[in-house]
């Protein structure tokens, strides 16, 4: 499917790498080609392209695409996407264990599946080693913007707050669907995605929903509390695993992001509806366990997709509580924008239903420049120790890292500008 799409230069490829966590909706979605593309800069406009095209949709939202500190007129990110992208494919391909629907607007069906079936698979490849990756910000440096982001938690500007540091590589070539298929197998994740436009290529490997739509029920699942894993030693493996249960700085993280997501959820759905179904929940994946929790409500009849942005996004997972403050402390104190890491890509049922991921474990490439990045933040609260949570974001980088440069010890401390 990956191979026969690569022709295509715009197309979105989602895989739940079996995990098939509820809420359940597909094993993987491929969409590719584009009938219709929405070029728009506000949510009222979206709101107007999805209605006037009630198929398949497809989109992504950057970090910075709801901001009114960024003109979302006509720029692009140095990635080159742009902060709002919606499109409505020429084909979608439904995969299962045991079957393939493809739907197709030219009437090919038969053609693409044997296109399909009598292509080469695609094989992960080995990215050149030589790599050089750097951090945008030294670790005394980051050390020094976590105490000043203390002392702001401690004056109560803040109760928590998400502060994310960049790593890059510059002129860079290399095949972007086999490095994700590479990163993939290191680290599959059940919100993985394979997303082009263009150019402009983003490699992810997430965890994390951001929102689900099911029917006129309205799902988030934040995350927030991460612990190592040691998969080879099943005693202190699971030690760790209720380390992180019992944490009581992660719980406090948790119970503070799932307070901001019950509020904005609240803004759009029926009064008395909103439930946290799940707190607290451990999660295992291949490099680390992570905290879950599920807050659930009944959307309103009148709401619209972009009502639920406007309420919702940015997510309060990679933002902190109170969201308008942290927002500005984050343009304060992070060196540039995000794009589309912490931001989310998705799709639309033709009946309303939509699913979306958070940005992260995500590499971001623009292959007509040749710079790839990729960023890991922690949430910070008062319990927050600065260099327990520079240590948080090189784990979360590490199976990125390890990759990209074949160095299994992790990104070097020293050396970082």
């Amino acid at each position: 499917m990956l191979n026969w799409a690569s022709q295509f230069n715009i197309c979105s490829f989602l895989d739940d790498q079996q995990y098939s966590r509820a809420p359940h909706f597909h094993d993987c979605l491929l969409a590719c080609g584009a009938i219709e593309r929405f070029t728009g800069s506000t949510v009222k406009e979206l709101d107007v392209f999805l209605e006037r095209n009630p198929d398949w949709r497809f989109f992504h939202l950057t970090f910075e695409a709801l901001s009114d500190t960024v003109s979302t007129e006509s720029t692009t990110d140095k990635w080159g996407f742009a902060p709002m992208g919606c499109f409505v494919p020429e084909y979608v391909l439904i995969l299962s264990d045991s079957t393939i629907q493809i739907g197709s607007c030219k009437g090919d069906h038969a053609q693409v599946y044997l296109a399909i079936t009598g292509s080469e698979p695609v094989i992960p490849g080995v990215p050149a080693h030589a790599l050089s990756i750097q951090a945008g910000v030294s670790r005394e440096r980051y050390l020094d913007i976590i105490r000043k982001l203390l002392e702001h938690i401690r004056r109560g500007d803040c109760y928590e707050i998400n502060y994310c540091q960049e790593f890059y590589a510059q002129d860079l070539v290399m095949d972007p669907l086999q490095t994700w298929l590479q990163l993939t197998d290191l680290s599959p994740n059940p919100f993985s995605a394979f997303y082009r436009v263009g150019h402009s290529y983003l490699l992810c490997a997430s965890p994390e929903r951001f929102l689900a739509r099911k029917g006129t029920r309205l799902i988030s699942q934040p995350i927030k509390g991460t612990a190592p894993r040691d998969p080879e030693n099943p005693e202190r493996d699971h030690l760790l695993k209720e380390e992180l249960r019992s944490s009581r700085k992660d719980r406090m993280e948790n119970v503070m992001v799932v307070d901001l997501v019950r509020n904005d959820v609240s803004r759009v759905c029926r009064e008395g509806t909103v439930v946290v179904s799940e707190l607290y929940g451990i999660y295992g994946f291949p490099q680390v366990y992570q905290m879950i929790s599920t807050i659930e409500g009944e959307l309103r009849p009148e709401i619209r997709f972009g009502d639920i942005l406007q309420a919702c996004f940015p997510m309060g997972s990679m933002t902190g509580a109170p969201k308008h403050r942290v927002l500005e402390l984050i343009r304060a104190f992070e060196d540039g924008p995000r794009g589309l890491f912490s931001g989310s890509v998705g799709y639309m049922t033709p009946g309303g239903d939509f699913d979306a991921n958070v940005v992260i474990r995500s590499l971001l490439y623009d292959q007509s420049s040749g710079y790839l990045s990729y960023f890991t933040g922690s949430g910070i609260t008062a319990g927050s120790t600065p260099e327990s949570e520079y240590e948080e974001c090189l784990l979360k980088g590490h199976a990125m890292y390890r990759m990209l440069t074949g160095d299994a010890s992790g990104f070097p401390i020293a050396g970082t500008r």
